[in-house]
């Protein structure tokens, strides 16, 4: 069974979508009838601790989700999904920098491409991707979410 469940959140509502195991798509905004054909609308326990967990992040008290995902994506996309998962909170990296760590050092476009197909915003933080000259460029969210979710990190980042 796939369920659905919608939040409020400090972006905006988002709707969290998950299996028996895991959680499979976050998606911003309300999503009427779910994101997976057959799914429920339903609070599961699954989607309860993701809320919850995305909720510490937006307070400040999360650096690190640790609930089960399952993203579906092409062997590519999910080498660059990895990746991202690997950006430490409260910094960024380049498309390039992106495309090197995964040794397909041309492919900063395609890096482009997977973070645009990203399933699991916030959680696959492909926000903390930016532009080679620093600026912000493209995210589902839309630049706004994407610069208040920097922002966010940036002020609860710690340096010891």
């Amino acid at each position: 069974m796939t369920a659905f469940y919608t939040y409020h959140t400090p972006i905006g509502y988002i709707t969290i979508t998950a299996n028996e195991k895991a959680v499979v798509k976050i998606a911003f905004g309300k999503k009427e009838g779910g994101e997976q054909e057959g799914s429920e609308q339903k609070e599961t326990s699954q989607l309860k601790i993701a809320s919850t967990q995305i909720e510490e992040y937006f307070a400040g008290k999360r650096r690190v989700f640790d609930f089960p995902i399952q993203p579906k994506g092409t062997p590519f996309q999910l080498q660059v999904w990895a990746a991202l998962r690997q950006i430490p909170y409260g910094q960024t990296r380049s498309y390039k920098q992106i495309a090197e760590a995964i040794g397909h050092p041309k492919a900063c476009r395609a890096v482009g491409m997977a973070n645009n197909k990203n399933p699991l915003p916030i959680v696959v933080p492909c926000h903390r991707v930016i532009g080679a000259d620093g600026k912000l460029v493209g995210y589902a969210g839309g630049l706004e979410v994407k610069k208040k979710m920097l922002e966010l990190e940036k002020s609860t980042t710690f340096v010891c």
